[in-house]
């Protein structure tokens, strides 16, 4: 199409498939005798996005988020049922969060607990 002066008003619209459009898309390509270029010509992708997002799924990169944070509880053995009177000495060490092919978060001892809860929620998006 082309409008008064002649230039071209055509103009493919890219579209943001969810996570669960995509992991379908994939599922399909993964049956017997499937062709990768007609489930995506079927649902309006490029062949080499779904080999992309193929390859994502098989190094386990595709998949829905989770949806909430787990509450973490850790004490030192021996501590059960006992509470320990004065100053305490200031704790040491670090805990190092992993997210494959998204983050890596180390937290040292004494961190701002709202910061960090506001670092990993922003992660969960």
């Amino acid at each position: 199409m082309s409008d008064a002066v002649g230039l071209s008003t055509d103009r493919r619209v890219r579209l943001f498939r969810s996570i669960s459009e995509k992991l379908q898309i994939v599922q399909l390509t993964l049956k017997p005798g499937a062709s990768v270029a007609q489930v995506a010509q079927a649902h309006g992708v490029n062949a080499n996005q779904v080999f992309k997002w193929r390859r994502a799924f098989d190094r386990g990169e595709l998949r829905e988020p989770s949806v909430a944070l787990v509450p973490v509880t850790v004490e030192s053995p021996g501590d059960e049922g006992r509470e320990i009177e004065g100053a305490a000495s200031p704790a040491t060490g670090a805990i190092h969060i992993e997210l494959p092919g998204r983050a890596t978060i180390s937290v040292e001892s004494g961190a701002d607990s709202s910061l960090v809860r506001s670092i990993l929620e922003s992660l969960r998006k």
